[in-house]
């Protein structure tokens, strides 16, 4: 059996990030359920005692912030550069930087954006409609790259479980 590498690992990881984007998909998302989603993520992370910035937005206009313990503007910064990525390419943050890695560049390289307004870390997911497409986003900072990606995928995702008016 070959060793596995880097690159099989991105592809796989890239594989997984494309279900999560098909799968995590609601049937509406107005302002109530802005407000569902994210006092669910902030009861998360008090429960873990994160430090994490929150922020969710619905065409653009912000419906939920919360900074937990911990986080300084800094983090709204790195929110606001997430979310440009995912408002720009309809993609998490994370799958957006994970492939200019794997199609060998990086994504300043790819777009030719300035790094200080785009950042293709972690942290920012689409919120999607079923037969809509891209209505908001979701946006993380305070953890790892990666962190700040799972925190979100497991916030929408537990909204989608919990069933709401405007949920699945």
């Amino acid at each position: 059996m070959a060793p596995v590498t880097d690159r099989d690992a991105d592809a796989a990881l890239l594989r997984e990030l494309a279900e999560q984007h098909d799968r995590l998909q609601l049937v509406g998302f107005d302002n109530d359920a802005a407000w569902r989603l994210g006092v669910l993520m902030v009861e998360t992370a008090r429960r873990r005692g994160l430090g994490v910035a929150i922020d969710i937005r619905r065409h653009g206009q912000l419906l939920f912030h919360a900074a937990m313990a911990g986080t300084s503007p800094d983090n709204d910064s790195w929110l606001e550069r997430k979310r440009r990525v995912v408002d720009l390419c309809a993609r998490s943050s994370y799958a957006v930087g994970l492939q200019a890695r794997y199609d060998g560049g990086s994504f300043a390289q790819w777009w030719g954006l300035d790094p200080a307004l785009y950042a293709a870390d972690g942290g920012a997911i689409p919120v999607l409609v079923r037969g809509t497409g891209m209505v908001g986003t979701v946006a993380v900072s305070g953890l790892a790259p990666a962190e700040d990606h799972a925190f979100a995928v497991e916030g929408l995702d537990a909204f989608l479980r919990g069933g709401s008016a405007a949920g699945p």
